[in-house]
C-alpha cells in the first residue's frame, strides 16, 4: 500500500502542467500536494490520499495576492516562496518554488478584464 501511495505522489508531481505546491488554509499547518491550472481554477491535490480529485478548487475570480515572502528555514524547502492570498472562501497561503510562483502570478494576471467583475 505504501508503494502505491509513493507511486501516486510521483505520478502526480510529474504529470504535465502540475507543480509541487503546499497549501495552508487559515492557521493550519502546511499540506504538501500538487497544483494544476484548470481554466479559471487552481486545483490542489494532496500527495497523501487515495482520491485523484482535487481537495481544493481555488477560483481565479476574486483571488488577490496580499503578500509574498521567502519561506524561513525549517518552514519548508529552501528557495520556496509563500504567497498569502485573499479568496472568496477566506485567507489562503500557497508555498511554491520561484519558477512556480512566476507561473502562478502570470496565471492570475492573465485573467480577462471581466473576470474581476461580478455579473449583474
Amino acid at each position: 500500500m505504501a508503494a502505491l501511495l509513493l507511486f501516486r505522489g510521483i505520478a502526480l508531481a510529474r504529470s504535465r502542467g502540475s507543480v509541487v505546491c503546499r497549501v495552508r488554509l487559515g492557521d493550519r499547518a502546511w499540506q504538501i500536494g500538487v497544483a494544476r491550472y484548470v481554466g479559471g481554477e487552481l486545483h490542489w491535490i494532496p500527495f497523501i490520499g487515495l482520491r485523484l480529485r482535487p481537495r481544493h478548487a481555488i477560483a481565479r475570480r476574486g483571488l488577490t495576492v496580499s503578500s509574498r515572502r521567502r519561506l524561513a528555514s525549517g518552514e519548508g524547502p529552501a528557495g520556496y516562496w509563500a504567497v498569502v492570498c485573499s479568496a472568496e472562501r477566506g485567507p489562503l497561503s500557497l508555498a511554491m518554488s520561484e519558477d512556480a510562483l512566476t507561473g502562478f502570478l502570470a496565471w492570475l494576471e492573465s485573467a480577462p478584464p471581466s473576470a474581476h467583475l461580478d455579473a449583474v
